[in-house]
């Protein structure tokens, strides 16, 4: 039968852009009058002869991905299945339903009050909705969801615009003075494009002529000027974050179902290809996302997507995912995991992020890694029978046989290996696990990195402890998106600044911001036993007192497993020093001095020494507005101090008690 996974999709994926519409805070604004006869017309910013080699490996005339409804043999094997069965339940719950009322007054809520939840939830519920009516119409062909869908796309077309309040905060796209592509609006124009693809002539000619009269005002239309030259080009084509594969995903995938130009979707394609080129680069070229692992399933989620659609659309011809530059990002979802399948939540990234098992499918077929626990979508992946997702795009490229289906399965023999450490070495992210079969129960994740990096965090030397599948120190990762997380007051959120992390305070001060501010490895010995990380880690502090701060790691494998954490610091005068330990959990102090932290059935032991003073230790719950609640387990120096050292040994105890 169809998952809970399944059926809820629709608001996940949706939900994806409450963190993730943050990372740019504008894709373009309006352009000034140039001046005749002084301001040169710019050259087109795409190659017109790879335009013209992309024409060649397209057909001359439109198609969108998945199957349309006419070919019933194949949508009558998937409606067969039980997760079809259930998408029809689904729709025809909505069939009863008003249209949920997204009235002016609520797309102004942000810029009144900077609150993007209440905007979002409604606009995302009736977004997601066209999704289930479309599958469920294809899946049973009688004709009885059409009215609804045609009602909800007369209802997006009344629409002013398409982008979210918060990439609008000028308020230019709602009183029409210029028109952005922002994450919504480019997958908004997906979606309706997929759903005339695979409905065709079963909706009204009223609806199809409204429709593209939309998508093309709202989406096709300012990217065909861009890539023409005739408008300045969107801040996403250029950007390297995940504004840049999802908006390019949306638009390219938009225009292959909908323009009947062939040289138009050829324009699209080559600059697809082109400006994908800018989201790749922002991986580290070991294949590191800065920006957490959330927006890693979201922005190279999409980067398959529209990879999957050029390859399609060109018959194999053109590959984006075959690109060599492609495979490190590729492989980040399984090396970035510690163990029991749990990630860090490094930057913007939920501490339940986990790699999704589609792209993960993908990439284990694409790249033939062998990975046993992705190694099948479904049951019979031979025959691809159907899996359903927010996006009506996404359930039509997964659901129908593609280049990842098609690949030959690696040999469970050749089982892709991740061994005892992922050694993120450009980043400065090492990952650390236990050997296979060993009595160690205990992974780490230990970070270097900078204090500029996508969806930053100021959180240079922060580190994760998991024990068993229970991440028992943390960082505790994003807060709920409002308009302060991306303007100036971004730091002031004790969960983005320093505080929300296990690092020091130094001198009563907090990490700065910026590319400067940064971790400098200083050795590294990995070895089957142990794992050194040492870093100076003194740059993310402004404290001209202030001569020495290095963080030595030591992860060791032995028993159980062990992370010793190292601070040594030394002040040209007496100054302020501690640090501090986060977590979700309890927590208390023991008889001996050490403390025992307890999440769920784990827990850990971390007995604590230090050298040039005592400490306290003062414990805070950091309260924002977000998913979590976590306790900062501040370990402070009593006076101030000129050299002094901390170290932390972090044990697993046996299982507790929840």
């Amino acid at each position: 039968m169809i998952t809970s996974r399944q059926l809820l999709t629709v608001s996940l994926a949706f939900l994806i852009l409450t963190v993730a519409g943050g990372g740019l805070a504008r894709s373009a604004s309006p352009q000034k009058p140039s001046k005749p006869k002084r301001t040169a017309v710019p050259s087109p910013p795409v190659d017109a002869a790879r335009v013209k080699a992309v024409m060649a490996m397209l057909p001359e005339q439109p198609a969108g991905v998945g199957r349309p409804i006419g070919e019933r043999t194949a949508w009558n094997n998937l409606a067969r299945e039980a997760a079809g069965k259930g998408v029809i339940k689904r729709a025809e719950i909505i069939l009863s339903q008003s249209v949920p009322e997204q009235p002016d007054d609520l797309y102004l809520d942000f810029s009144r009050t900077g609150n993007r939840t209440r905007w979002q939830k409604v606009a995302f519920e009736r977004r997601g909705r066209l999704s289930w009516l479309v599958l469920a119409e294809c899946l049973e062909g009688k004709g009885r969801f059409l009215s609804k869908i045609e009602g909800l796309i007369a209802a997006f077309c009344a629409e002013k615009c398409w982008v979210m309040p918060a990439h609008d905060r000028r308020l230019t796209n709602f009183n029409g003075t210029f028109v952005d592509v922002d994450l919504a609006s480019s997958a908004l124009a997906w979606n309706l494009a997929t759903a005339d693809w695979l409905l065709g002539d079963k909706l009204s000619a009223t609806t199809r002529k409204l429709l593209r009269e939309k998508v093309h005002k709202f989406v096709l239309d300012p990217c065909l000027a861009a890539y023409r030259g005739t408008r300045r080009l969107d801040g996403w084509m250029k950007t390297t974050n995940n504004w840049n594969a999802v908006c390019l995903a949306g638009v390219t995938g938009a225009a292959l179902a909908l323009l009947d130009s062939r040289e138009e979707r050829a324009l699209f394609v080559a600059a697809a290809e082109q400006f994908s080129k800018n989201f790749l680069a922002g991986f580290t070229p070991d294949g590191y996302c800065s920006e957490g692992l959330g927006y890693w399933d979201y922005g190279f989620g999409h980067y398959v997507l529209l990879s999957e659609t050029v390859c399609q659309a060109t018959g194999g011809k053109l590959d984006l995912f075959a690109r060599p530059e492609a495979k490190a990002p590729a492989e980040f979802g399984a090396r970035i995991q510690i163990i029991g399948g749990v990630a860090p939540a490094f930057a913007d990234c939920s501490v339940n992020a986990k790699p999704s098992p589609e792209i993960m499918w993908f990439v284990n077929r694409r790249l033939g890694l062998g990975l046993s626990a992705y190694d099948k979508f479904n049951a019979g992946d031979e025959e691809f029978t159907g899996h359903w997702f927010g996006f009506l795009f996404e359930s039509a490229l997964y659901s129908f046989p593609n280049s990842a289906s098609r690949a030959k399965r690696q040999d469970s023999g050749r089982d892709y290996e991740l061994g005892l450490r992922t050694w993120f070495d450009s980043a400065g992210i090492l990952i650390g696990r236990p050997a296979p079969g060993s009595p160690c129960r205990m992974g780490v994740a230990l970070k270097g990195g900078h204090n500029a990096e996508h969806h930053n965090h100021n959180d240079v030397g922060s580190y994760v402890v998991v024990v068993g599948k229970r991440p028992v120190l943390l960082d505790p990762g994003a807060e709920t998106y409002t308009a302060r997380t991306f303007s100036k007051d971004r730091y002031v959120s004790k969960l983005l600044n320093s505080f929300g992390h296990p690092v020091p305070l130094v001198a009563g001060k907090l990490q700065r911001e910026g590319r400067d501010a940064q971790a400098k490895v200083l050795r590294t010995e990995f070895t089957d036993r142990a794992d050194t990380f040492a870093l100076d880690i003194a740059s993310p502090y402004s404290c001209p007192e202030l001569k020495r701060l290095e963080r030595t790691f030591v992860y060791s494998r032995e028993g159980a497993g062990s992370l010793t954490v190292t601070d040594t610091v030394e002040f040209a005068s007496p100054q302020s020093f501690g640090t501090a330990l986060v977590t979700l959990g309890k927590w208390e102090r023991t008889d001996d001095g050490s403390l025992l932290v307890r999440d769920g059935d784990e827990a850990v032991r971390v007995e604590i020494k230090v050298k040039g003073g005592e400490i306290t230790v003062q414990a805070e719950e950091i309260v924002e507005d977000a998913p979590v609640k976590p306790t900062r387990i501040g370990l402070n120096f009593t006076q101030p101090v000129t050299a002094a050292t901390v170290t932390l040994k972090i044990t697993p105890t046996g299982k507790s008690k929840p």
